[in-house]
């Protein structure tokens, strides 16, 4: 058990510093909140590869899909990032950016996910 902990936390730790470098080297542009969705986008199409991998091969052990699905994308994807933007955008009565930005999201994360599936199938 510990070790499973430690193997989550060390990918969540590299995860977590991994966005924190896109965010800082993607301001907030335009309005629109670019560093956390590429960082979801991107976490989505790895997970998939992930998921992907592990469903066609045994080459990834539970502890590398501990380390880099459960550690690393939970560190690197940003939903409650996501979540905080959204209700600024919606206080701040930007309605269509958010309209735009939830349903993009949404509905690209799961085609990427879907894409990495099927890529490493």
């Amino acid at each position: 058990m510990i070790k499973n902990i430690l193997l989550v936390g060390t990918g969540s730790f590299a995860g977590g510093i991994l966005r924190y470098l896109i965010s800082i080297l993607m301001k907030y542009q335009s309005g629109f909140p670019w560093a956390t969705f590429i960082v979801n986008i991107a976490g989505c199409l790895i997970i998939g590869l992930l998921w992907g991998w592990s469903s066609r091969s045994s080459s990834l052990s539970e502890n590398v899909m501990l380390l880099l699905s459960v550690g690393f994308c939970g560190g690197f994807t940003t939903f409650s990032t996501f979540s905080k933007e959204s209700v600024a955008l919606l206080q701040a009565g930007n309605y269509l950016t958010l309209a735009v930005y939830i349903a993009s999201s949404i509905a690209i994360g799961i085609l990427f996910a879907a894409l990495g599936y099927i890529i490493t199938k």
